[in-house]
């Protein structure tokens, strides 16, 4: 049995010496060696289980049956027509969907979104010269080596490099790149080939090798079965054995996404992805600077009676401070949900304006003012929202051209203005109709405010909400001010990296306080705890009746402004056990990357209190317990159970494998990108009797990865839920009895019954946080249904 850890050594980048690469080109050929001393998957840049470029040099033994056909494997779902797009799939190159041979260089399976990589040997028929030319639909690139060695692979041929390049089928001359330079090939050898191809949804597929003598005059013909032979046979391994797959410069194993900077806010560094690594100020000392004060919000539910799946109206969310980037800017040409417009439409001022170079222009408000009611729209009072595009407000167009609002309102001030500049349509552009003196009025817009801590399931690309500046450093500065009263001027402020708040109007706020702070002396520390601004007046009694904690302290400032109090029962623990709860059948490749990405974050972070528990329904692709064993993971569990895959029951199973009922579970999914701190978010977000924790993962889109992310925020799902044990089995865990065969909703119900306990559920979207896209042909069991509740399970 090959083991997953042989596929690598561990020694890092091996190039190809650049006597070896061809003098084609493509976008996909970045295999660039990396700097001395730079570990190139430091803190997970693009996916943590990606391995270190190692070339294959020596090859399996050849045999003579493996002669008149050659490796297939088949990337299914992904989308995108270029070969780049393919490198880009998490799995390329060592775990495809499908492993096969094919017969000659040929393929035409008439099927969407998908991905090829055919390998092998190619045979001569004679000495000499000989050209080779591919063509395909969408792109593709054909490799051939100096020898039987993949690591000496050179790309010869390519069609296309954008995915929106074609070619007939047999068309082997439509592009100069598709046709190789002469090569001296002998009979008495053979060499390696490598032939990619990425189909997207449109189009008729295909991809075939020619070659042809380099003699004037003759045609290329498909490369047939009586000169191509197998790399290897794979009839017999399973799909987690993978050390025989090559790893050539085509295949890019390792997969470096091309360097191009993202468009995506939220890839760019941040000081909370790395927070955690400071050392934290001892919670023990932090103890007497605040009075303790009791803590039950008012908006907890508890045995407060809900309908089924109604808990989500009850789930809020925190502000953030400073601003984290997870609003999906990058997406919003697709999706405006965030910008909500109203029928009630802004007007321009009712007389004309004058304007310094003595003409007249229409002036327009964008932002609040005060509006007038548009006699088409309904007379139902609703808050005034108008977003005007750029080519509303900048001035006159050509004719024709700007004239509409989003959502389909024009505006009729708009084209009058622009008709009155630009004259009779002339059909081109006048240039002295052009006002360059027009001008509009502007108020500041804050589109945050048109935001609340409800969890609106209407906008899906939003981010988490912007707390003030103002009052996160109001927060901040009146503890900085107590905390250097209890230890004497001992630490000073250098950063506020996070602040988080939950507000509750009738009693307070909580606020996560986290501070980069220089101890006297020189020491660097993380101050990260919980605090309680109190409203004048507010009395808060504990929510079960009996409190063996002080009375409440008068928390007012003499000047009557709320003053910061230490909320009992809201300390986190630094150190607890975190175990990730992972049912699964069937999904070697994803187990695969789960284990390496867990072995990395134990790696890279030095945390060693945290466990993995695998619950295997019977797995048939892979050895699931060889693996975990294989895997360099500080703790882990393995359980086997035996039947059709029930997602309910594989979480209990693995809670109840847990032990220690002061530690947190995590109910986890296989497909999920972990940002580095993932420990620490999910640690300060659960307190045991009091917190629970449902943080926001991005579902990612069709050849969508972590460094190009595009999707959606899974704001209606709770499948990824970390609690206490404790609280877990107080609420009675999952309902395996009505989820016995089916994934969709069973995260909602859990939701319900942990509001009605009493515990407050955190809901934040987390940086660097994605759910991959996954195909879900044959998932689990043909058996296994799916329940009505579209896209609340984690899948």
């Amino acid at each position: 049995g090959e083991k997953l850890t042989s596929v690598t050594d561990g020694r890092g980048v091996h190039a190809v010496p650049s006597t070896q690469r061809a003098e084609d080109s493509s976008e996909s050929r970045e295999e660039e060696q990396v700097p001395e001393g730079r570990d190139p998957n430091m803190l997970f840049p693009g996916g943590a289980w990606r391995l270190p470029l190692n070339f294959t040099h020596q090859t399996p033994p050849w045999r003579e049956e493996y002669k008149g056909q050659v490796n297939l494997h088949v990337f299914e779902d992904w989308c995108g027509g270029a070969v780049g797009h393919l490198r880009r799939n998490l799995h390329f190159p060592l775990f495809p969907h499908t492993r096969t041979t094919v017969k000659k260089l040929a393929v035409s399976p008439k099927w969407k979104n998908y991905g090829l990589r055919i390998f092998g040997f190619i045979h001569p028929a004679r000495d000499g010269d000989v050209q080779f030319s591919v063509a395909s639909d969408d792109n593709s690139e054909f490799w051939l080596s100096l020898d039987e060695s993949p690591a000496a692979a050179q790309l010869v041929a390519f069609v296309g490099k954008t995915g929106s390049e074609w070619t007939a089928p047999g068309e082997f001359t439509k592009f100069s790149s598709q046709v190789s330079k002469p090569r001296r090939l002998m009979t008495s050898r053979k060499y390696y080939f490598e032939l990619l191809h990425k189909q997207d949804d449109r189009g008729s597929d295909h991809v075939e090798v020619g070659w042809r003598a380099f003699l004037p005059g003759l045609k290329f013909e498909v490369i047939g079965s009586a000169h191509i032979s197998l790399y290897t046979d794979e009839s017999a391994l399973k799909m987690d054995h993978v050390a025989h797959v090559p790893q050539s410069p085509a295949s890019h194993v390792g997969g470096r996404a091309p360097q191009e900077e993202s468009s995506a806010d939220m890839l760019r560094p941040d000081p909370r992805d790395t927070f955690f690594l400071t050392p934290r100020v001892e919670p023990s000392s932090l103890e007497d600077v605040l009075e303790p004060c009791a803590y039950a919000p008012t908006y907890v539910v508890k045995d407060f009676p809900i309908a089924r799946y109604q808990g989500l109206q009850f789930v809020y969310l925190s502000f953030v401070y400073p601003n984290d980037y997870t609003r999906l800017t990058h997406m919003e040409t697709d999706n405006k949900c965030f910008y909500r417009e109203s029928p009630l439409k802004l007007r321009p001022p009712a007389r004309a304006q004058a304007t310094p170079g003595g003409r007249e222009s229409q002036g327009r408000t964008l932002g609040p003012a005060a509006p007038t009611v548009d006699s088409n729209s309904s007379s139902e009072a609703r808050p005034v929202t108008s977003f005007l595009s750029l080519s509303q407000v900048s001035g006159p167009q050509l004719p024709g051209e700007g004239e509409e609002e989003e959502e389909g309102e024009d505006d009729g001030a708009a084209s009058e203005a622009s008709e009155e500049a630009a004259g009779p349509a002339l059909g081109r552009w006048r240039e002295d109709a052009i006002d360059w003196q027009r001008t509009f009025s502007v108020g500041a817009v804050d589109f945050e405010l048109l935001r609340s801590d409800w969890n609106d399931l209407r906008c899906n690309v939003s981010g988490n909400l912007q707390l003030p500046e103002a009052e996160a450093v109001d927060v901040v500065a009146q503890y900085m001010e107590r905390l250097n009263a209890r230890h004497g001027g001992h630490f000073a402020l250098l950063r506020i990296v996070n602040v988080e708040k939950r507000r509750d109007s009738a009693r307070g706020s909580r606020f996560l306080l986290e501070l980069e702070l220089q101890e006297r002396g020189g020491r660097r520390l993380r101050l990260s705890e919980y605090v309680f601004l109190r409203l004048p007046g507010a009395r808060v009694g504990d929510s079960d009746g009996e409190s063996p904690e002080p009375a409440p302290a008068a928390s007012v400032r003499p000047d009557g402004r709320p003053e910061l109090c230490r909320p009992l029962r809201l300390a986190w623990r630094q150190d607890v056990m975190v175990h990730f709860i992972v049912p699964v059948k069937n999904q070697a490749r994803w187990v695969a990357q789960f284990l390496a990405d867990m072995a990395a974050l134990h790696a890279r972070t030095g945390d060693s209190r945290f466990s993995i528990v695998l619950v295997d329904f019977e797995s048939e692709d892979m050895d699931v317990e060889q693996a975990l064993r294989a895997a360099r993971l500080p703790r882990y569990q393995y359980l086997r159970r035996t039947g059709n895959f029930e997602r309910s029951a594989g979480l209990q199973a693995g809670v109840d494998a847990v032990e220690d009922a002061d530690s947190i579970v995590f109910l986890c999914d296989l497909h999920i990108h972990f940002p580095p701190n993932i420990l620490d978010a999910i640690r300060k977000h659960c307190v045991e009797g009091t917190l629970a924790f449902a943080p926001v993962v991005m579902r990612l889109g069709c050849g969508s990865s972590p460094r190009d992310p595009h999707g959606y925020w899974e704001v209606n799902g709770f499948g990824l839920f970390g609690i206490y044990k404790s609280d877990f089995d107080r609420v009675g865990g999952m309902n395996t009895e009505e989820f016995r065969d089916q994934w969709g909703g069973e995260d909602w119900e859990l939701l319900d019954r942990v509001l009605q306990a009493g515990l407050e559920v955190e809901r934040l979207r987390l940086r660097n946080f994605f759910h991959h896209y996954h195909s879900k042909r044959g998932m689990w069991s043909a058996r296994s249904r799916k329940a009505s509740h579209p896209g609340v399970g984690a899948s």
